[in-house]
């Protein structure tokens, strides 16, 4: 039996934890920091995940079996490393693999060195040298800051005016700081995202079911970008020709080819591709499990989470079948008013257990906390709605209705996640 960390505090963090609770395995679950949902699983610690000193030290105290790190930042600032230090298992990779996410232009020249498919693109440290190769890849083009910017530092501009203001916010106002200090100036790639995420222990992989999130905060790909408004998996866009040919060009030789470099990568490879007309392309990597999506591909997993989290760390992944349901996933995101812009936390939230008792319906908290009693906003994105059914339109259809269930001042969700599924299936 064993205890088992997770770190992080949003809708990602619960999903795992939700997943945790079903294996026989699990005897006391923690989150640290958590949120309102996650105190229903576990205890959780007041630690931030900023605080890696004081949860190595929290987790050797309490003799943690397993620690699975949710956010980015930490697995970037090395909190793997600081645990495996002190002899704990965690799930995730070293900072050095972290990289992967962390550095933007560390991703590229990598897959530029090793063949992987990606778009075409120039690096610059300063204005002056950006400005260039602005023209170089047509318009639109793609202008990215380096380092973990949460979500923000990528500015497609349309025009070379556009392109020109991002390269000065950037490089010269200094807009993202040590993140901006490196820019990507790319290729912008046309089709359809699809997300792509694998457990891998740096030896063998296995992929998990293909997602597609909704990242603009209106209806029909609108408004600016937030952290995600919903996802479904699976993407029907993603067919099993493809997916054997993204493994094949893209997932194992991303693995390889940090191995070539004398890095070995532990934890959830997030692929973010784009179905080309050439074929899939990476766009960006992440180094851990994505949010929304892991709100939509864990309900579809079957293994026991602990076991392959476990093999992981233990390099024993190719000795664990992981098995995934039939049908489909759908995660309705429910924001704060004003989301991503400004917006107020403190509201009260009602209908949460009559929407939780619907048949195929669970509840995942992102920015929620538990005050006098009852359970209040605390966050831009409040909650994940995510509904399992025979297909998508059943799984939509789920989750919306249990959306309607829910109420908060100033709640707002976008009513068309899954158009792309859907749309398919009408022709």
């Amino acid at each position: 039996m064993m205890r088992i960390l997770v770190i992080g505090s949003g809708g990602r963090e619960h999903a795992i934890l939700w997943k945790l609770a079903q294996s026989p395995r699990a005897a006391r679950l923690y989150c640290a920091p958590g949120n309102g949902g996650t105190a229903e699983l576990a205890e959780n610690i007041p630690l931030g995940i900023d605080q890696i000193q004081e949860l190595a030290q929290w987790a050797q105290k309490e003799a943690i079996d397993l620690t699975i790190v949710g956010p980015e930042a930490p697995l970037v600032n090395g909190i793997v490393d600081v645990f495996q230090q002190r002899g704990l298992c965690v799930f995730g990779p070293s900072a050095q693999a972290a990289a992967l996410e962390g550095s933007k232009v560390f991703a590229k020249e990598l897959m530029k060195k090793y063949g992987i498919p990606t778009g075409r693109f120039h690096t610059a440290q300063t204005v002056d040298e950006a400005l260039p190769w602005l023209d170089s890849f047509g318009y639109p083009v793609v202008i990215k800051a380096d380092g973990l910017a949460a979500g923000k530092g990528v500015v497609i501009a349309k025009d070379r005016q556009e392109a020109e203001a991002a390269v000065t916010m950037m490089l010269r106002e200094k807009a993202f700081g040590a993140a901006g200090e490196k820019i990507l100036i790319e290729e912008c790639l046309m089709g359809e995202e699809v997300s792509v995420l694998a457990f891998t222990d740096g030896i063998s992989i296995v992929p998990m079911v293909s997602a597609q999130d909704h990242k603009r905060i209106y209806d029909g790909d609108q408004g600016p970008n937030t952290g995600g408004m919903g996802a479904y998996a699976p993407a029907p866009v993603y067919t099993e020709a493809m997916a054997a040919e993204v493994e094949k060009s893209i997932l194992r030789p991303t693995v390889q080819a940090l191995n070539q470099e004398g890095i070995q990568y532990r934890g959830v490879l997030y692929a973010g591709l784009m179905i080309t007309a050439e074929g899939p392309k990476v766009l960006e990597y992440n180094a851990r499990f994505g949010d929304p999506e892991t709100q939509v591909i864990l309900p579809m997993m079957e293994t026991d989470l602990v076991d392959v989290a476990e093999a992981v760390c233990h390099q024993k992944l190719q000795q664990v079948p992981v098995v995934w349901n039939s049908g489909a996933a759908v995660c309705v995101v429910m924001a704060s008013g004003g989301y991503p812009g400004h917006y107020e936390t403190g509201k009260q939230i009602t209908g949460l257990s009559q929407a939780a008792n619907r048949e195929g319906v669970t509840i995942f908290h992102a920015g929620t906390r538990v005050h006098d009693q009852s359970v209040v906003t605390a966050g831009g994105r409040v909650l994940g709605i995510t509904a399992t059914g025979d297909c998508v339109a059943d799984a939509v259809s789920k989750a919306y209705i249990a959306a309607a269930d829910i109420d908060f001042q100033g709640a707002h969700y976008r009513r068309d996640i899954a158009y792309r599924a859907l749309q398919r299936v009408v022709e």
